[in-house]
């Protein structure tokens, strides 16, 4: 009874809302509070606000239906779609005044750190737009964003997050936006926080452009792992940001899902020396899927544990590594901080491999193979 009560003063809260947003006629601002209204249903859905939602023939009831299916397909199926279309159809009434009734709740503020708001303006060119007979056009602007454009690199010096960004704007060339995700590395990859940006954003990123479609799935995938890791910790914007995200995310077509990172095939700097492949294809296989992630923590843990506890390395490649992972770390941004750790722990290498102590119990096994099996002819 109690989660009933809870829906029915969360529904009647939306529709409060959904009146200051037919004043201000943005499809951003709509899909936005929907993308926050389905976070705050039970569970994280929205079919609650749909059931109730179709059982009024009221212009709230079709604006927090159409910005809701906007995001989501799915939220579409619970109700009938000719009724829906009959309803769109039917004569708006007149436009409201400009000014909103103190005594109306107005639409609460997007996710923290976004600074496109339900009830400001993302270039829309004024607070309010009528589009269309009647002003209701505009609803059908909703979950038409085409992308324009994204970006991909490092959300911090090290690479312990990056940031996959797709720019978005509607048909009607007004409202541009980014959806921005952050997508931990240092903890597998999975997404850990969301927003809707304005363009000038991206004014003091350091990232690089990218393939809408190769963003558009690093999102999806991130997402997928943040869903399979439970109590992944992220921030607290995310909830209200997701389903815009992934709506945007899934409008780009042909997403490259589990697609390799670049950073490595894109390396040219490997040192002219004997053991150097050797050497890199060992730091490859450390970094695995998160090569853009690279710490001075992780030059300690890869030269003075990692190494030492597991790879099986020539004399050459040991000696050959420094400069190999000297190049590696200018390939990634030369942060000094970074190559005086490599010079550093660099310094007792061919020791620590040598200490028989280091080695895991698969490196042992391994090696007693190698000494059976003897020298290759």
């Amino acid at each position: 009874m109690g989660a009933k009560d809870n829906t029915s003063d969360l529904y009647r809260q939306a529709v409060r809302q959904a009146r200051d947003l037919l004043r201000w006629r943005s499809p951003l601002r709509a899909e936005l509070w929907a993308s926050r209204l389905a976070a705050s249903g039970p569970e994280g859905t929205a079919e609650p606000f749909v059931r109730r939602a179709t059982k009024d023939r009221t212009r709230e009831a079709r604006l927090l239906l159409t910005a809701l299916a906007a995001l989501s397909p799915s939220t579409s199926e619970p109700h009938d779609e000719a009724d829906t279309t009959e309803r769109l159809s039917e004569k708006p009434e007149g436009r409201p005044e400009k000014q909103t009734d103190a005594t109306e709740s107005r639409p609460e503020r997007p996710a923290a750190g976004s600074s496109i708001e339900a009830g400001g303006s993302a270039g829309a060119g004024g607070r309010v737009d009528a589009q269309g007979a009647g002003g209701e056009a505009w609803m059908g602007l909703m979950g038409r964003a085409r992308v324009e454009g994204a970006w991909y690199g490092m959300a911090d010096l090290h690479g312990e997050q990056a940031l996959a960004i797709l720019s978005f704007v509607y048909p009607n060339g007004k409202e541009p936006h980014l959806a921005v995700v952050g997508i931990d590395q240092a903890h597998g990859g999975f997404a850990v926080d969301a927003v809707i940006e304005e363009p000038k954003f991206l004014d003091d990123l350091d990232v690089r452009p990218a393939d809408p479609a190769l963003v558009a799935g690093r999102i999806l995938d991130a997402f997928d792992l943040t869903d399979a890791v439970m109590g992944a910790p992220v921030a607290d914007t995310l909830p209200a940001a997701r389903a815009i995200v992934l709506a945007r995310a899934r409008s780009v077509e042909h997403p490259l899902r589990h697609a390799p990172d670049d950073t490595v095939t894109s390396f040219a700097g490997l040192p002219d020396l004997p053991g150097a492949d050797e050497a890199f294809a060992t730091l490859v296989e450390f970094v695995g899927d998160r090569p853009s992630w690279w710490s001075p923590a992780r030059v300690t843990q890869f030269l003075t544990s990692w190494l030492p506890r597991e790879a099986i390395l020539s004399d050459a490649a040991v000696s050959a590594m420094p400069q190999v992972l000297r190049a590696w770390t200018r390939h990634l941004g030369d942060r000094p901080e970074v190559l005086q750790r490599v010079e550093a722990d660099s310094r007792d290498l061919p020791l620590a491999m040598a200490d028989e102590l280091r080695f895991s119990l698969a490196k042992r096994l391994r090696l007693a193979e190698l000494r059976h099996q003897g020298p290759e002819d």
